[in-house]
């Protein structure tokens, strides 16, 4: 990406998360009011994940898990009883990303680009592929979208977790490295609109 182009993009971050944040707060009261009458624990999850260049940085997500539900690991099937019924809803709707405008708005994150992936992930990122590195972390993004119903691939399979390694997150590092190697405003534009109206994808 040109300076121009890191310019443009992180304009539009600042201009879209600030309005998203202000168009978010009473809704995201009442949604946090729910999370915490429906199950114990903290509204927020907050979690360490891998920005640009490497820098770690507090992830914020609503919570969709019963308190400890981490413990079990970062890949979730359809079905996965770590998540409340409260949480089902809002991870199908995309909801539990919402108060990631804040980490947009602050820098950490970008609107569009790779998923933040937890220490451990972005560490086998080897030769070519470091070059995302230079991308901060979106909350949707190519890879989101093609793997959209993730959750429910990775209930098919004998060993999600072996599935998610080999299959899934090789394939996420080639879509993420089209997108910054073909990058253009209103492509990440395009990736926002079909984030939230487009139908199911295929995989």
């Amino acid at each position: 990406m040109t300076s121009v182009q890191r310019f443009l993009k992180r304009s539009f971050d600042i201009g879209v998360s600030f309005v998203g944040v202000a168009a978010c707060l009473v809704p995201g009261a009442v949604v946090a009011l729910i999370i915490k009458v429906s199950s114990p624990g903290p509204v927020f999850f907050v979690q360490t994940r891998v920005g640009r260049h490497g820098r770690r940085f507090r992830c914020v997500k609503l919570r969709t898990m019963y308190p400890a539900g981490e413990a079990g690991g970062s890949v979730t099937i359809a079905g996965d009883p770590r998540i409340t019924a409260v949480g089902r809803f809002l991870r199908k709707h995309k909801l539990d990303e919402l108060p990631q405008l804040w980490n947009v708005l602050l820098g950490h994150m970008s609107l569009v680009g790779p998923r933040p992936d937890v220490p451990g992930y972005a560490d086998q990122l080897q030769g070519d592929a470091r070059r995302l590195l230079e991308l901060r972390p979106g909350i949707t993004g190519p890879a989101s979208i093609y793997f959209r119903d993730e959750d429910q691939l990775l209930a098919s399979v004998g060993n999600p977790r072996e599935y998610n390694d080999t299959v899934i997150w090789p394939k996420k590092v080639q879509l993420n490295l089209e997108y910054l190697d073909n990058w253009r405003l209103w492509r990440d534009i395009g990736y926002m609109l079909r984030t939230v109206g487009s139908k199911r994808q295929q995989l």
